[in-house]
C-alpha cells in the first residue's frame, strides 16, 4: 500500500527466495526509505501476508526449496517460521551445495534429522561425494527409518573411493518405504535379507555393485508389490545374469554400460508376467531371455547388439507400441497381432531387412517411424534393398502415417520410400525430414519424393 507524504519509514525486511517469483517478508523495525526516481516520499505499509497462509501451504512452499539448508534458514524470518522447517516433508542434503566443508555438512545433517518432527517424510534425498563416509550413511539410514520415509534417494557423485551402503538398509524399519533410488554405490553383502520391503513399488539401481547373482535374486524376492524397476548396470558389477523375477512388476528398464570394444558374458533374464512396459538397452552382453510370453505388454523398446532377436520378439507378440534397434534376423518374426505403432532405428547395416520382416509380421500397423537414433558405424557398407515379392498386409490395409527422420536421399532410401508410397493403400500422410543443410540437395530430395507414384489418393507428403 503506497500513500503520498513527506518523510516516511519503511520497516526493514528479511526475505528468502522460495521460487523465482515468490518472496517471504518479515517486518522488524522502521528505517527511512526513498524510492529512486521519485521526487516525493512514500509511506509503504508492508504486511507479512505470506505468514498468514495455512500451514500446509507454507510447508508445500518450503518443499520447493532446492536444499534443506535453505529450508532451515527460514527459521529467522519470524516466530511463525521458527519451528516450521521441522515439519517439512521433503529433505534434500547436498554436500556440494555452496562448497560446504564436509565435517560441517555431516554435523548439520545429524542435527537436523534429530530434531525433525514431521510424522512422515515424503522424500529424503542425499547427494553425496567428496569424502563421504560409510559410517555417516549408516547413521542417516537409521534416522530415516525412525522418520517413516516414503521415498529414499542416495546418490553418490564424484567420490574418490567406493561408498558401501550398510546392511541396515535391508533390515527392518523400512516398511513404509514406497520408492528407493540408489546410484554409484556398493551394496554390502548379506547372507540373507532379514526382512522385506512390503510397500516398495519403485526401485532404481543405477551403477550399483552387488555381492553377486544370488543377492540380486534375493533382493527381488523381498519386494512383493514392486511395480517399477530401473536397472542400469556398470562394469564389474559382480553379476553375470541379472535375474528379474517379480510377478507384480509393470514397468521394467534394463540398461547396460555401452562398451564398444568389450564383450561381457551374461545379460538379463526376465520372468514377470504382469509387465506392461519394457525397455532393454544392451550393447555389451550376449544374452537376454524372457521366460514367458508377456500377454499384458503395451510398450517395448529393444536395443541390443547380439542375435536371436526373433526369440526375444516371440515374447512380445501382444505389444502395441514397439521400438527396435537390433541386428536383422534370417528367421521370420512372430506375428504381432496388436502392434499399431512401430519405430525402427536405421543405424544398423541391415535395417531394411529388419523393416520388411517386422512389416510382414504386423497386419494391424497404423503408424511407422524411421530414425537414425545412433551414429552409423565406420567403414560399414550401405544397406542393400531387395523388393519383397509380396506386399505386407499392413501396407494394403491399415498403415496410415509414415515419419522418416534424418532422411539422406541415398539410393536405397529412395527405393524404400517409392515402395511404401506405391503400396500404401490407406496412407494419409508421409512426413520426411533431413539433417542436410544444402538447399540444392534438399530441393532434389523433394522433387524425387513428389514424383513417386502414390497408391492412396489422399496421401500427402510433408518435407522439412
Amino acid at each position: 500500500l503506497l500513500s503520498r507524504g513527506k518523510w516516511s519509514h519503511l520497516k526493514e525486511k528479511k526475505f528468502v527466495s522460495v521460487t523465482k517469483k515468490l518472496f517471504v517478508f518479515s517486518v522488524q523495525r522502521e528505517l527511512p526509505y526513498k524510492f529512486p526516481g521519485f521526487g516525493v516520499w512514500f509511506r509503504v505499509l508492508l504486511m507479512d501476508r505470506i505468514s498468514q497462509l495455512p500451514e500446509a501451504l507454507l510447508l508445500r512452499i518450503l518443499s520447493l526449496l532446492p536444499n534443506t539448508k535453505d529450508v532451515v534458514s527460514t527459521m529467522v524470518l519470524s516466530k511463525r517460521w521458527q519451528f516450521l522447517w521441522m515439519l517439512v516433508p521433503k529433505l534434500v542434503y547436498d554436500d556440494s551445495y555452496k562448497n560446504i566443508v564436509y565435517r560441517k555438512f555431516s554435523r548439520f545433517v545429524d542435527r537436523s534429522l534429530l530434531v525433525h518432527e514431521a510424522p512422515v517424510i515424503e522424500t529424503l534425498h542425499f547427494k553425496l561425494g567428496k569424502t563421504c563416509g560409510d559410517e555417516d550413511i549408516q547413521v542417516w539410514i537409521g534416522a530415516a527409518k525412525k522418520c517413516c520415509v516414503r521415498e529414499l534417494i542416495i546418490e553418490i557423485v564424484g567420490s574418490k573411493t567406493p561408498v558401501t551402503l550398510p546392511r541396515s538398509l535391508y533390515s527392518g524399519g523400512c516398511r513404509m518405504l514406497v520408492s528407493l533410488k540408489l546410484s554409484n554405490a556398493v551394496l554390502a553383502d548379506a547372507s540373507s535379507l532379514p526382512s522385506s520391503f512390503p510397500s516398495l513399488k519403485n526401485l532404481s539401481l543405477v551403477s550399483i555393485k552387488y555381492p553377486g547373482d544370488e543377492f540380486v535374486e534375493m533382493l527381488m524376492s523381498k519386494c512383493p508389490v514392486l511395480e517399477d524397476l530401473v536397472v542400469k548396470r556398470c562394469l564389474n558389477d559382480n553379476v553375470t545374469v541379472f535375474n528379474v523375477r517379480v510377478p507384480s512388476l509393470k514397468s521394467l528398464v534394463l540398461h547396460s554400460l555401452e562398451l564398444a570394444d568389450m564383450e561381457v558374458h551374461g545379460g538379463f533374464r526376465i520372468d514377470s508376467l504382469s509387465l506392461e512396459s519394457l525397455s532393454i538397452k544392451d550393447y555389451s552382453s550376449d544374452i537376454c531371455v524372457i521366460e514367458n510370453d508377456l500377454t499384458k505388454i503395451v510398450e517395448a523398446n529393444v536395443c541390443i547388439s547380439y542375435g536371436g532377436t526373433e526369440q526375444l520378439a516371440g515374447s512380445l507378440t501382444s505389444v502395441k507400441h514397439l521400438y527396435l534397434c537390433v541386428p536383422s534376423s534370417k528367421n521370420p518374426y512372430p506375428v504381432f497381432h496388436c502392434l499399431v505403432r512401430l519405430k525402427i532405428c536405421t543405424c544398423e547395416t541391415e535395417w531394411l531387412n529388419l523393416l520388411m520382416s517386422v512389416l510382414k509380421a504386423s497386419p494391424k500397423l497404423r503408424a511407422l517411424k524411421l530414425d537414425q537414433c545412433h551414429p552409423l558405424r565406420a567403414n560399414e557398407a550401405r544397406p542393400c534393398w531387395s523388393e519383397p515379392s509380396r506386399v505386407p498386409v499392413c501396407l494394403s490395409s491399415s498403415l496410415e502415417t509414415v515419419e522418416w527422420f534424418k532422411y539422406q536421399g541415398a539410393e536405397e532410401e529412395k527405393e524404400v520410400a517409392a515402395f511404401i508410397l506405391r503400396s500404401g493403400c490407406c496412407l494419409k500422410k508421409v512426413s520426411v525430414s533431413t539433417n542436410i543443410t544444402d538447399p540444392n540437395k534438399k530441393l532434389e530430395m523433394l522433387k524425387d519424393l513428389s514424383l513417386f507414384f502414390r497408391r492412396s489418393p489422399t496421401c500427402q507428403i510433408a518435407f522439412d
